[in-house]
């Protein structure tokens, strides 16, 4: 759930500050203007019957602008201005629809009165949706404005530079594709919990308090947090949302708002009596996740196979450096396939929607850990592969690893969790836990203390026996020292907020990685152990690992797409060769569009492969962006790997370029629904068409896919 600001700045949405903060202009010029308009736009408008899109209108409306303004366009005096009898819907037309597709801010006068709020942007909309929402307003109420068209709004989105939705921002600050990455559920349950009910708070029952808590972690907590006291969102603590009451926030959830919330009512996708308790529940104290301990750990852990009964060879003779390991998200399950024969090798049950799968030094074992924090090794060697050891870390998790440096290969292996925010080093043979440490600390730029930041990526250096930690919420990027962990050593350096994914350069000495909400990549040298740039990206970069070409320009260069804009931006690495390049954003492509979440290229091809799964328009959320390495000017070739998966119903999104071992192959999930078919599809990287698909009813919502040989020796 994406809460909007409860304080006393309130939002006005989508058409009220559009229509409230249009130029004014004497009454001649509005009538010519708006008979102009009409002119152009009455024979598309025709088209449609008026009824039809009134009522299409109406439920955009209800959906994006009624939190504020009511659904009878009287707004409320004071804070969000009227729709109904507004003078400013006589203004100039196209700075209406304009301030629709940017949003606005500052003061504005309606009718007499005074108003001064944030608009965000609502260009995440369709078309068509926009069109109909503004013609709804324009022609209700008393109102006698004319039609907006469709192709009206597509020409003034492509006039002003606003052609992408998923630089849409209804929640002020996130863009629509950032919006669709945080909001995504937590693997926490009401049974992890413990009710604290607020003096004068309104009274739930012990089984709404349950719903409630389960409604929190499924559609709030991506992004406001375990405790409600504000991650990526704002927070939701009793102090802020008991004086707003029950029926505020029972009209702010069905409704949703601009200024982030999601209308849970009007969609359908809450009913009024879960509504009612979510109200209520948001009065009342955060439940209290418990903390896990060594206790707990070591009560979860399990050795399934001790290292002395495990294979001393390969029981199989395929080419284990060839394998994918391919997780099969809400199955709570893995893949592994072998990318010779593209055979499905073994289906292996782990934890729920694992976010990543890691290699062992030895190329011996596969890491993975899911959103529930539960940490599988998996023995490859294995006929088929299964898992060998497993423990849960915590009760919500993203990052796995082993130790690689020279000398310490695999003596260890590393978990970090978003919940309780800590981290564990473990035996790397038996995922013993060994060492716990808590990552609640300070902010890097107001100090002040937050009591939830998360874990992040993890990556072991080459340079020294050190884990490289990522600390979200507050910044910190700590070079943890395992050479003693009786006497843990820690370096901690201070970078930038929101820290997230990244990967090496091509010389595995310098860590890049994103600190996404601060619009920042942090350059980190492992064997200097020091920080050497905070370069300036845009918007919200999501790199994974990125990826590491040769420029024709400016020489060796990483690269990160963007979840915010179209963006493909170009970093220098080579501060010998090139050194006026170096930690310096030196190139930036247009993309597809925002909600990107991958770059992928290989030392053995020419392409850079961009990904955007969460742009809210299918044909490109469907689709890949390949560029030619070597004329990059001449931008990107866009493929239809969702229509060459050849599914039935589902949103197709495509996600993750990964390479095969040799590079000349590139592997594209095609992610649906639970209930529907995804795929696999896999294509020739000289040629770029398609080479095989993989897909049947065990290949349920892939996502990422990890080779071993190029995971395991950063090859990106």
């Amino acid at each position: 759930m994406q809460l909007k600001k409860l304080s006393l700045l309130l939002v006005v949405p989508l058409v009220g500050l559009s229509i409230g903060a249009c130029s004014q202009k004497s009454d001649e010029q509005s009538s010519s203007s708006a008979m102009d308009d009409t002119a152009v736009h009455t024979a598309e408008v025709a088209a449609a019957s008026t009824d039809e899109l009134m009522a299409k209108g109406e439920a955009a409306y209800l959906a994006n602008c009624a939190a504020c303004h009511q659904p009878n366009g009287q707004g409320l005096p004071g804070a969000f201005p009227p729709l109904a009898g507004s003078d400013f819907l006589q203004g100039d037309r196209k700075q209406v629809m304009a301030a629709a597709l940017f949003g606005l801010s500052g003061p504005i006068t309606v009718n007499g009165v005074e108003y001064n709020g944030v608009m965000p942007s609502l260009g995440h909309l369709t078309d068509a949706d926009l069109a109909a929402a503004l013609t709804y307003v324009f022609r209700s109420w008393g109102n006698d404005g004319a039609a907006v068209g469709e192709k009206e709004v597509a020409a003034l989105r492509a006039e002003l530079g606003k052609v992408d939705r998923a630089e849409g921002e209804r929640h002020v600050g996130a863009t629509e594709g950032e919006l669709t990455y945080e909001g995504a559920p937590v693997a926490m349950t009401g049974a992890d919990t413990r009710q604290i009910m607020s003096a004068g708070g309104p009274v739930l029952s012990e089984a709404e308090f349950s719903t409630a808590t389960k409604l929190y972690f499924e559609r709030c907590a991506g992004c406001h947090g375990v405790l409600r006291k504000g991650a990526t969102g704002k927070a939701l603590t009793p102090d802020i949302t008991m004086a707003k009451g029950t029926d505020y926030l029972k009209a702010l959830i069905t409704y949703g708002s601009p200024a982030g919330m999601p209308n849970w009512g009007t969609s359908g996708d809450l009913t009024e009596a879960q509504i009612d308790i979510m109200a209520r529940f948001l009065q009342q104290e955060p439940p209290a996740p418990p903390e896990f301990s060594m206790a707990d750990m070591k009560g979860s852990w399990k050795v399934v196979v001790a290292p002395e009964d495990r294979p001393s060879a390969p029981q199989h003779d395929r080419n284990i450096e060839n394998f994918f390991s391919v997780t099969l998200r809400d199955a709570g399950k893995v893949a592994i396939i072998d990318g010779d024969t593209k055979e499905i090798v073994s289906i292996v049950p782990t934890g729920y929607a694992v976010h990543i799968s890691r290699p062992s030094a030895s190329g011996r074992y596969m890491f993975t850990i899911g959103r529930d924090a539960k940490v599988d090794m998996i023995d490859l060697w294995m006929d088929p592969p299964a898992i060998v050891a497993e423990i849960k870390v915590g009760l919500e998790a993203r990052s796995v690893e082993t130790s690689k440096y020279k000398g310490y290969e695999d003596k260890y292996a590393i978990a970090g969790a978003y919940w309780p925010p800590q981290f564990v080093i473990m035996d790397g043979d038996t995922l013993e836990p060994l060492k716990i440490v808590s990552t609640r600390g300070m902010t890097v730029d107001t100090q002040e203390y937050h009591p939830e930041p998360r874990v992040a990526a993890i990556v072991a250096s080459h340079e020294h026996p050190d884990f490289i930690v990522n600390v979200k919420e507050t910044g910190h990027i700590l070079l943890v020292d395992y050479s003693n962990i009786d006497d843990l050593a820690i370096t901690d350096i201070g970078a930038a907020r929101f820290l997230h994914d990244g990967g090496w350069d091509r010389s595995k000495r310098y860590f890049m990685t994103a600190a996404n909400q601060s619009d920042k990549i942090a350059v980190v040298d492992s064997k200097e152990r020091k920080l050497v740039a905070l370069a300036d990206v845009t918007k919200t970069p999501h790199p994974g690992r990125g990826a590491n070409i040769e420029d024709p320009d400016y020489g060796p260069v990483w690269i990160t797409s963007a979840l915010g804009n179209a963006n493909v931006s170009f970093l220098g690495t080579d501060p010998v060769g090139h050194p006026d390049s170096a930690w310096k954003t030196v190139r930036v492509l247009n993309g597809m569009g925002g909600g990107s979440l991958f770059v992928k290229s290989h030392p053995n091809s020419s392409n850079l492969w961009v990904d955007a799964p969460l742009n809210p328009a299918e044909h490109l959320s469907q689709s890949i962006a390949v560029y030619d390495i070597n004329n990059l000017d001449a931008g990107f070739e866009m493929l239809p790997i969702g229509e060459w998966a050849d599914l039935g119903e589902g949103p197709k999104r495509v996600v993750q370029p990964e390479y095969n071992k040799a590079g000349d192959e590139v592997w594209f999930s095609v992610w649906s629904g639970k209930e529907q078919e995804s795929a696999i599809v896999i294509v020739d990287d000289k040629t770029r068409k398609l080479k095989a698909v993989i897909k049947g009813p065990e290949v349920v919502t892939p996502t990422g896919k990890f080779n071993v040989f190029n995971t395991l020796n950063d090859i990106y």
